[in-house]
């Protein structure tokens, strides 16, 4: 019941101020069209009568507008499908107490028919209450008629459903003295169908617009009269009892009022939009008829509707012809009475028999069935079907009659489907039942993935009787499963499931992505929802880029988009919806191709208060007592509402944010809305989120955040009175995807499953939340083509793959999905070829026969046979053996007879009572699930005789295991013979398969006293077998059968057992196997005898892992422990624990229980920059959840001003700081760890002189850290020698800035530097160049600036001059080149260069090996940067090795070269040659001098030259002028005198003698020549009249 606020009577405008301008267009149209569609309205008086109970039959039409429940009928609008009531009848005296009686009266065609008035005796006051209107073409119900309480409601409004559920009184029953303040009016509704929609949305659908039309009206205030009776306590009530006449009259009256509106009710339902048309009913059906043979039998039914339907009847599902065979039906139709009469029933007319009426308003069918029965005795086989079973011994009949067990079986079943999104899919299964009585029917379920699926828009479901289908009439991935038909007998039921595939229809765009599945609303709201999807398994070849979410209101087909980006994340809180309205939504996928086709639409759903939700559902739309009863007490008005509570942050992503929070208690009357405010994280500017429209849901979605940021949220409360305090604030919220996306999932591993299928399983990945499921994935080997195996993910870790090829073999992979994303594919599984699990795939899945057939034993009258497993199971294991013998009687063998009638799982059997001296024959046979396989061949003969060797049998059973490439284990069984004496061991024979029977040799020496050995020494990649023979006292016996050849090779994939000790100390040995099959299992033995006793060792197995954890590992589980899996290639392992294995695993075992902390380092102190002491210590690992202590003399210290403690988990670093040591800090120090049950301590006693020296070392090192403050020396100088064997100063500077300077000094005077350092790279240098005894003394070098200045010092004398001077030397004779040979004119001269020389560098000559002794012919020298060694005039005796030796001053640094054969003839005669050069140009003829390069002379000037010329013997002279040939003449006169003297005169020179005139000397040795050039120039007055004597000359030739 909802109560009227007073808010919405005071403050109209409150909730009207905030809706959408859409709804109130929409309330609008409603009101409008309640007001033209309502009932008309009764207008009624009250009328007080004193101690009466009078009776008015006529008084409806006259009421007084002034009556305390009276409607003005211009307020009609607002009684939206209300229905007319009366309040009260005629009183009664009941315990004293007035009860109130409800009656009704109805309206038809604007007549008001009066059938009932009521009068209320209420203290001294009566008050009657009566409207009752129904407009023409309206439906009344009249339910619920009990104690003259009559009930009508009107369905004539179609906005505002009725509730399918039970009538409530209208009038509440209270106590006379409580008042009715408020009458308001009364809903009620009419189901209209809406496409596309299910019944119960729809419901909930006009339930949320009705529900807001009636808030909106009550929030107007109108339409509601308000009337207050005045009560009294002490007044005195009246009663008055009814005579017996008036009870039978009251009494008739009822009965007529109901049968008028029974009448009423049933013409009115025939006018309905139709008018007279009516789909079909059955008004009778047919009933089942059990009949005996030779009997007639007639189905009868009774059809309305209109236009008359058409009947039709069937048997089986199919139509009945009355024509075959003739006479067998007979089908009549006498006014709507339609009949089925099967003439003489035979077993075969036992069926299912059912009549379809149709007509043009639609179809519907009714079902019986007939058996008929034959006469064979007590259990009457008629019953059943035809075609069923026998009825089991055990049937019996409940005391109802019905069978306390039903046979269920499915025939002609529905197989696994294919199909593709928008086809039609139909799944169909004959059901028959054993025995089948006709009133009790089955209940036909259909499951998917195990849920219950009901009838829909997308789902139609049919049961004929016999057979069950199930229709999909728009297939989507959605309806991909497991579908599954559940039929139901009472307690007992049947299952047939199979797999439906629906794939992904063909994209629009090519490359565009699969369309999602599965959309949902979540969390819905007044003005929000949360809609989430499935990503679809195919991507289109690239990847999903994100999604866009669309949404339409119910009643439309405009589609809007909600977002304007994709999102990545599959959910997405859709907002700005309109409250009270409905809306569906799809999704689409986008990638770089393009968009998906969308998605299958969501469910509707409605924009309201989840409160209002589930009020509309506990109490759905009306009807409405009329009554509210509000307290005297005034409300509080015009409270400013606190701020809300718990407020949180349920959803982060990339791309928004979602709050939820609580409304505030102090909130009075008044609906309130919420204001949303954001800041970013440490800050205190907070922002308005929703600035324009306040929010009216207790849920927001807050977008258009900067990815990777932290956020704080807070929320106001706002209503008329104002906007409240703040909530408090969120923690601080990354803006970034909480769910991360999942790992790969791991070990894939493809089992075979059918010829078309294949069953795939994995592992989860780790750290996986929120899991949807999974998509497996397929391609056939080589193809490199993909296809998924699901379109819907599947849960589990489990899926067969249905649709394969047979034959084809495919690797399969697998990708994990949830609402963050899909996880990488999973590593590709091994391939596998589609076959049938049973059989591998071969013809015959029986295994193949057992061969090898011996006997172990012989006695009189039976015989033991052993033999060997059949190298074929068939794909499952071996479940038994059958083993037939046959008499053989003069060679020719009898009649095979069977040994054992039930199968012998061991591989040796005893056969009974033979015959003593006959001859038999065996065979054997094999059987597993598939079968009984072929028979072995027939053994050879074996006679049945007693055996009286002394010597044991053969021992049998041979078999190899954990065969590796150099061993493996043998087993086998004793013999069954025994022989005189007890066995006393065995001896066990090998030898290569190829060779001969003389290569068998024994593995072991002395008798082995277990029945397995493990063999070592094979040879990797060679064929062995094996066999085995017992002793006794009496010798060794006959050796067993020889085994299968086995190859000594290490499979791949061949995992080892492992032993394993875990965090509690429990120890376990470990075994995993990949290659299982669906029937592997892990079969464990101690000493290879299977464990029996399993009060020492839990065994624990999961998928292909399997565990053997120890309770208490003790001498008694000492032992070899192996473990076989079976129905695999031979996979087995096993593990020795003796007693040094056990004490070291029970070591680690006290350790892992009692663990320590291990540490990398233990305490340990150091001093930092400040001079601050660090204590610190480092463990391996620690976890988040580790402590430490600190204990300083036994007293535990604690973090503060003095001791500055840190702990990291992560690095394990425990760490404490102490800012300086004073005298009273020695002691010793103590960190103590604990981290879950590990502990460990570590310390470090710090008294005496190691106390004082960590002190002054703490002290010296703040003073440090002080003068680095300023500018200040990293690297003291120091000095290296260059490559160039320079000498360099440098040191290494820090803090330097552009005004810091520095200064060099040399013995304390400063060095000019030419350039300023500006120290770029943080080094100061001083180059010496040669450096030299005068570069030794004292540097210095000085950095200063404003903040302080520091100084260092290098000395360079006495022994660190000498270092230096002898590495200079080192340096220097280091870069000496090698020796090499010159000719010179004088002889030949052996050289190397250095970089330069100095005179500490000392240089030692020899020849070969000895010392040279210098003289004027052999000298040394050097000569700039070369050092030379001069031989003069070299003769053969100066060949030889000659070496040159550079010493440092610590080093010799020597250089050799060859001067001896080729070397020295080369060089001599080079030396000859040059020094015959040498004398050639000594004594050459040459001009020494005298001539000059140019002569310039005036005209008629004497010209004299003169030179010198030497030569021996004396040279020639001749002269040229201008390269001719030049002699003495008259003009000039050429003289050379006394050998040496030549000289050249003119007297007077003139122009003509102007040329190049050369001297040339020559003799013997050579010819030199020298040049002049004369120029004779004539003055200027002489050359004008000259010019002018040229001019005459020329006119005269003209």
């Amino acid at each position: 019941m909802m109560s009227l606020p007073f808010y919405q009577r005071h403050h109209e405008h409150y909730d009207r101020a905030y809706r959408h301008k859409a709804l109130q267009s929409t309330v609008s149209q409603y009101q409008k069209e309640a007001k033209s569609k309502s009932a008309v309205y009764a207008q009624g008086s009250t009328a007080y009568s004193r101690g009466s109970a009078a009776y008015r039959h006529a008084s409806a039409a006259d009421y007084s507008l002034e009556s305390s429940a009276a409607y003005s009928h211009d307020s009609s609008a607002h009684a939206l499908e209300s229905a007319a009531y009366s309040y009260g009848s005629t009183a009664y005296d009941h315990l004293s107490t007035a009860q109130s009686k409800r009656s009704a009266a109805y309206s038809l065609d604007s007549e008001s028919l009066s059938k009932s008035s009521a009068a209320y005796s209420h203290g001294s006051e009566s008050v009657n209450k009566l409207a009752a209107a129904y407009r023409l073409g309206a439906e009344a119900y009249s339910l619920g008629l009990k104690d003259s309480n009559i009930m009508i409601e009107d369905q004539s409004y179609k906005m505002s459903p009725k509730a399918k559920r039970a009538k409530q009184s209208l009038v509440s029953e209270d106590k006379e003295n409580k008042a009715m303040d408020y009458s308001v009016p009364i809903f009620t509704g009419h189901e209209v169908s809406i496409s596309g929609i299910t019944d119960t949305e729809e419901e909930r659908i006009k339930e949320s617009a009705a529900y807001i039309a009636r808030r909106n009206l009550l929030a107007k205030g109108e339409g509601v009269s308000v009337s207050k009776v005045a009560t009294s306590a002490s007044q005195e009530e009246h009663h008055e009892k009814k005579s017996r006449k008036v009870a039978i009259r009251e009494s008739a009256e009822r009965v007529a009022l109901k049968k008028t509106l029974e009448d009423t009710q049933a013409f009115h339902k025939k006018l309905n939009q139709d008018k007279l048309l009516h789909a079909p009913e059955f008004v009778i059906k047919p009933r089942s008829h059990t009949v005996w043979e030779k009997q007639n039998v007639k189905f009868h039914c009774t059809v309305a509707g209109w236009p008359e339907p058409h009947v039709t009847w069937y048997k089986n599902n199919v139509p009945i012809n009355v024509q075959t065979p003739p006479g067998k039906y007979v089908i009549e139709n006498r006014y709507g009475l339609h009949s089925l009469e099967i003439s003489t029933c035979d077993f075969e007319d036992t069926a299912q028999y059912h009549a379809s009426a149709m007509n043009v308003k639609g179809e519907i069918s009714a079902y019986a069935s007939l058996v008929v029965k034959r006469y064979k005795g007590e259990i009457d086989a008629g019953l059943f079907h035809a075609g069923t079973v026998s009825m089991p011994l055990s049937f019996g009949v409940t005391p109802h009659g019905y069978a306390s067990r039903f046979e269920i079986s499915f025939v002609d079943k529905f197989d696994v489907a294919f199909g593709r999104e928008g086809e039609t899919m139909s799944l169909g299964c004959t059901v028959v039942i054993s025995p089948d009585i006709k009133r009790f029917k089955p209940d036909i379920e259909w499951y998917r993935n195990g849920v219950l699926i009901t009838p829909s828009k997308w789902v139609q479901m049919h049961w004929s009787g016999e057979r069950a289908s199930l229709t999909l009439t728009h297939a989507n991935k959605e309806d991909e499963g497991l579908y599954t038909l559940r039929v139901v007998m009472g307690d007992y039921y049947e299952e047939y499931s199979a797999y439906v595939f629906v794939r992904d229809a063909d994209a629009e765009i090519p490359g565009a992505p699969g369309a999602p599945l599965d959309v949902q609303c979540l969390d819905a709201n007044k003005d929000y929802v949360i809609v989430s999807w499935k990503q679809p398994a195919v991507d289109g070849g690239n990847s999903i880029l994100g999604y866009f979410i669309d949404r339409c209101e119910v009643g439309t087909t405009h589609w809007t988009q909600c977002n304007e980006t994709p999102v990545k994340f599959a959910r997405f809180p859709v907002t700005g919806l309109i409250e009270g309205r409905s809306y569906i939504f799809r999704v689409r996928a986008v990638n770089k191709a393009g968009i998906s086709l969308p998605s299958r639409v969501s469910e509707p759903v409605a924009a309201l208060d989840p409160a209002d939700r589930a009020r509309l559902r506990s109490h759905p739309s009306a009807p409405w007592t009329g009554q509210i009863i509000v307290t005297e007490e005034e409300p509080a008005e015009g409270v400013v509402p606190g701020p809300p509570t718990d407020l949180q942050v349920i959803e982060a992503t990339k791309n928004y944010v979602v709050l939820s929070w609580k409304p505030p208690g102090q909130r009075g009357h008044e609906g309130i809305m919420y204001f949303v405010e954001k800041c970013i994280a440490g800050t205190e500017n907070w922002q308005r989120v929703n600035t324009e429209i306040p929010v009216k849901s207790p849920r927001f979605a807050v977008f258009d955040l900067a990815e990777g940021k932290s956020y704080c949220f807070r929320v106001r409360c706002c209503n008329s009175a104002g906007i409240g305090e703040p909530s408090e604030a969120t923690e601080a919220t990354v803006v970034d995807d909480k769910l991360d996306i999942p790992k790969a999932p791991g070990r894939i591993m493809p089992t075979r499953n059918t010829d078309t299928s294949v069953v795939v399983t994995w592992t989860e990945p780790p750290d996986a939340k929120e899991l949807v499921g999974y998509y497996i994935e397929s391609s056939v080997v080589g193809s490199g083509c993909w296809e998924p195996c699901n379109n819907n993910p599947v849960k589990g870790t489990r899926f067969i793959c249905h649709g394969l090829v047979t034959g084809e073999k495919y690797i399969f992979r697998v990708r994990a999905v949830n609402a963050a994303g899909l996880s990488e594919f999973s590593k590709e599984s091994e391939p596998i070829e589609v076959q049938a699990a049973i059989g591998g795939g071969l013809l015959h899945a029986a295994p193949s026969p057992p061969y090898d057939i011996m006997v172990l034993e012989s006695v009189r009258d039976s015989m033991v046979l052993g033999w060997k497993q059949p190298k074929v199971t068939g794909g499952t294991e071996i479940t038994g053996y059958y083993v037939n013998y046959r008499e053989v009687i003069g060679g020719v063998p009898g009649k095979w007879m069977e040994a054992n009638i039930k199968p012998v799982s061991e591989r040796a059997y005893r056969i009974q009572n033979l015959k003593e001296n006959m001859v038999y024959q065996f065979q054997v046979a094999a059987a597993n699930l598939a079968g009984v396989g072929t028979p072995s061949l027939p053994s050879k003969p074996f006679k049945c005789e007693e055996w009286t060797i002394a010597v044991p049998g053969p021992p049998h059973d041979l078999s190899c295991i954990e065969i590796r490439k150099d061993s493996l284990v043998l087993l086998w069984k004793e013999p069954v013979y025994t022989g005189r004496s007890p066995i006393a061991g065995y001896y066990v024979d090998i030898k290569e398969t190829e060779a001969t029977e003389e290569h068998w040799r024994s593995v072991n020496e002395k008798p082995l006293q277990k029945r397995f050995l493990k063999i070592g020494g094979l040879k990797e990649g060679v064929s062995y077998v094996f066999r085995v023979r017992a002793t006794n006292q009496a010798g060794v016996g006959k050796p067993s059968d020889i085994t299968d050849p086995v190859v000594a090779e290490t499979r791949p994939g061949t995992k080892e057992m492992v032993v394993d000790v875990d965090d509690n100390g429990v120890i376990s040995l470990n075994f995993e196997c990949d290659q299982m099959s669906p029937n592997s299992k892990f079969v464990w033995s101690k000493n290879y005898e299977p464990i029996e006793d399993d009060s020492r060792l839990d065994i624990d197995t999961k998928g292909g892992k399997s565990k053997a954890t120890f309770k208490d590992l003790g001498e008694d589980d000492l032992g070899i422990y192996s473990c076989i899996v079976t129905d695999t290639d031979g996979v087995s392992s096993s593990y020795t624990i003796d007693e040094e294995e056990m004490k070291r695993l029970l070591a680690l075992s006290h350790e892992r229980k009692f663990p320590t902390i291990p540490l990398v380092s233990e305490l340990a102190v150091e001093i930092l920059e400040k001079g601050e002491v660090r204590f610190w210590l480092q463990a391996e690992k620690l976890s988040g959840n580790a402590k430490a202590n600190f204990v300083f003399n036994d007293k535990e210290i604690f973090n503060g001003e003095k001791y500055k403690m840190k702990m990291d988990q992560k690095t394990g670093l425990v760490e404490m700081i102490m800012d300086k040591l004073e005298d009273k800090d020695e002691g010793t120090y103590t960190f103590q760890l604990q981290d879950g049950k590990a502990t460990n301590q570590s310390s470090l006693v710090l008294i005496g002189d190691v106390f004082k020296k960590l002190q002054n070392e703490a002290d010296f090192q703040k003073k440090e850290w002080h003068r680095k403050q300023g500018p200040h020396f990293v690297d003291k100088l120091g000095w290296e020698v260059t490559s160039d064997c320079n000498v360099l100063l440098k040191c290494k500077v820090a803090n330097i800035k552009k005004e810091t300077h520095i200064v060099w000094y040399k013995d304390d005077r400063e060095i000019m530097v030419d350039e300023e350092h500006d120290f770029k790279d943080g080094v100061c240098t001083l180059l010496i160049s040669e450096f030299s005894k005068k570069d030794a003394g004292t540097y210095e070098v000085i950095l200063k600036d404003d903040r302080g200045k520091d100084s260092s010092e290098l000395k360079l004398t006495n022994a660190a001059f000498a270092d230096l001077m002898n590495e200079v030397c080192r340096r220097i004779a280091l870069s000496a080149t090698d020796l090499k040979i010159q000719s010179t004119a004088e002889g030949i001269r052996l050289y190397s260069f250095v970089n330069y020389y100095v005179e500490d560098l000392r240089v030692g000559w020899m020849h070969n090996d000895a010392q040279i002794r210098f003289t004027d012919r052999v000298k040394t020298g050097i000569t700039g940067e070369q050092i030379w060694l001069q031989i003069n005039e070299p003769t053969p005796q100066d060949k030889g090795k000659y070496t040159m030796e550079l010493f440092d001053g610590k080093t010799g640094h020597k250089k050799t070269v060859d001067l001896s054969g080729q070397a020295f003839d080369e060089a001599f005669a080079e030396f000859q040659r040059l020094k015959q050069a040498a004398i050639a140009e000594k004594n050459r003829a040459r001009v020494l001098g005298g001539l000059p390069d140019v002569v310039t002379i005036q005209e008629g000037k004497a010209l004299n030259l003169s030179c010198t010329v030497w030569g021996d013997p004396t040279p020639e002279v001749s002269w040229l002028k201008n390269e001719k040939s030049f002699v003495s003449d008259a003009n000039c006169i050429l003289k050379f005198e006394s050998g040496k003297n030549v000289s050249f005169t003119i007297s007077a020179v003139s122009t003509l003698d102007s040329g190049k005139y050369s001297i040339v000397v020559k003799n013997k040795y050579g010819t030199e020549t020298s040049d002049v050039t004369v120029s004779v120039f004539i003055p200027e007055e002489e050359a004008e009249s000259e010019q002018e004597k040229n001019k005459e000359d020329k006119k005269k030739k003209v």
